[in-house]
C-alpha cells in the first residue's frame, strides 16, 4: 500500500472521534424496522443468517444484490421473502436463454383500433424486482438491465421512462459459472451491483426444521406485509446519516487502493492472481454498506471492523482473478481477507 495513505490512515485513526445527528426517536424507528424485517424473515426462511443481513443491509443501502448458489437453496424464497415484507410492488422475472430485452423493460405495441403504437412498460417497474437466474439469459438480455439499475430509467422508442421514484431495488439470483445452461456476467454488469452474496447447504438441523415447516404448511402460508415503502425510505434516510469518521474513509481508500495495486503489495504471495482491481464504486459500496452494518448493529458510527464485516460481500465480484488462481484452487475470498490484512486497522 501507498507509504503516505498508509500514515494519513494511521494519524486520523489515532483522533478519531464518533458523532452522529441521528436522534434517539429516529434510531429506535430504525431499530424497530430492521427487527420486524428480520423477524419476517426468519418466518419464511430456515438458517441463512448472512443471506438475511446481506438483503436487509442492501435494502438499507438501497443498493442492489446480487446472490448467487447451486439451484434450490432457497434463494429465491429468501429474495420474495425480503420483499414481501413491504407493502410494495413486487415483479418476479424468470431469465430464460429464449428472453428478450423487451420482456423486461417494456415495448410498443401498434394498436388497430387507434391506428398508433402504444408504449407497454414490462414487469421491471416495480419497487421489487427479482431477477431469477439472471446468468441464463442472453448477454443482450442483461446489458437490458444496466440502464434501469444504474440511471434507474428505460428508453423506450425515443422515449425515457423513470423507474420509481421511492425505492428501486432488483434482487438478482444466478447459478455458478459452471453449471449448464449459463452465461456469465460481464464485468460491467457486476459492478451495478452494490453486493454479491454466495450461500452455501444449510446445516442437518436445519434441513430437519425445513421438513417440518414444508409439511405444517408455514413456509407457504401467506402473511400480511408488516413495513410501507414509507418506513423503508425514512430508514435508508437515517442509514445515510449513520456517522462515518475520515479515518474510516481513509481506511475503506486504503483497501481499494491495494486492490490495485496487490502484485506490490510486500510479502502478499497472492498478488500474483489479481487480474484487475476494483473501480471507485467499490469505495461507495463500502461505504453505504458499512453504514447499514453499523445500524444493523446498532450502533449510530461506523468502526473499522463494519468495513471488515462487508468485505466480502463489497468486492467477490469486483475483484478479478486470472486463470492461475483457478488452476490453483484460490478463492476469491482467499484474495480478500490477504489485501484486507495488508491494511493497516486505523
Amino acid at each position: 500500500m501507498d507509504e503516505n495513505v498508509q500514515n494519513m490512515t494511521e494519524e486520523l485513526g489515532k483522533k478519531a472521534p464518533s458523532k452522529s445527528n441521528i436522534n434517539e426517536i429516529d434510531f429506535a424507528y430504525s431499530q424497530e424496522v430492521i427487527r420486524k424485517m428480520s423477524d419476517y424473515f426468519d418466518e419464511k426462511v430456515v438458517g441463512q443468517k448472512q443471506l438475511k443481513f446481506s438483503l436487509i443491509a442492501s435494502i438499507l443501502a438501497d443498493g442492489h444484490i446480487l446472490i448467487e448458489s447451486v439451484p434450490g437453496l432457497a434463494k429465491t424464497t429468501a429474495a420474495k421473502a425480503i420483499s414481501d415484507a413491504v407493502d410494495g410492488k413486487f415483479a418476479r422475472i424468470q431469465c430464460t436463454p429464449d428472453l428478450l430485452p423487451a420482456d423486461i423493460i417494456g415495448t410498443q405495441i401498434y394498436n388497430q383500433a387507434t391506428c398508433k403504437f402504444e408504449t407497454m412498460l414490462g414487469p421491471v417497474f416495480a419497487n421489487f424486482v427479482l431477477l431469477d437466474e439472471v446468468n441464463r439469459s442472453s448477454a443482450k438480455t442483461q446489458s437490458a438491465m444496466l440502464e434501469a439499475m444504474q440511471e434507474k430509467h428505460v428508453t423506450i422508442g425515443g422515449k425515457t421512462y423513470n423507474m420509481p421514484e421511492d425505492i428501486f431495488i432488483v434482487i438478482a439470483t444466478q447459478n455458478p459459472i459452471e453449471q449448464e445452461g449459463t452465461y456469465p456476467l460481464s464485468e460491467a454488469q457486476t459492478d451495478r451491483f452494490l453486493i454479491k452474496e454466495v450461500i452455501t447447504y444449510p446445516t442437518a438441523a436445519e434441513e430437519v426444521e425445513i421438513l417440518k415447516r414444508i409439511e405444517s404448511g408455514v413456509i407457504s402460508e401467506k402473511t400480511d406485509p408488516v413495513l410501507t415503502i414509507q418506513d423503508i425510505n425514512k430508514v435508508q434516510d437515517i442509514a445515510d446519516q449513520v456517522y462515518v469518521d475520515e479515518a474510516v474513509k481513509w481506511y475503506i481508500s486504503s483497501i481499494v487502493v491495494a486492490s490495485r495495486r496487490a502484485n506490490q503489495i510486500p510479502g502478499f504471495e497472492l498478488g500474483k492472481y489479481v487480474r484487475i482491481g476494483v473501480s471507485p464504486r467499490a469505495s461507495i459500496a463500502f461505504l453505504k454498506m458499512a453504514k447499514a452494518a453499523a445500524l444493523m448493529m446498532g450502533r449510530t458510527y461506523v468502526t473499522p471492523e463494519d468495513v471488515k464485516v462487508v468485505r466480502h460481500q463489497v468486492l467477490r465480484h469486483r475483484i478479478g482473478l486470472n486463470y492461475s488462481a483457478v488452476a490453483d484452487n484460490i478463492s476469491v475470498e482467499t484474495v480478500i481477507d490477504g489485501i484486507v490484512n495488508s491494511v493497516k486497522t486505523p
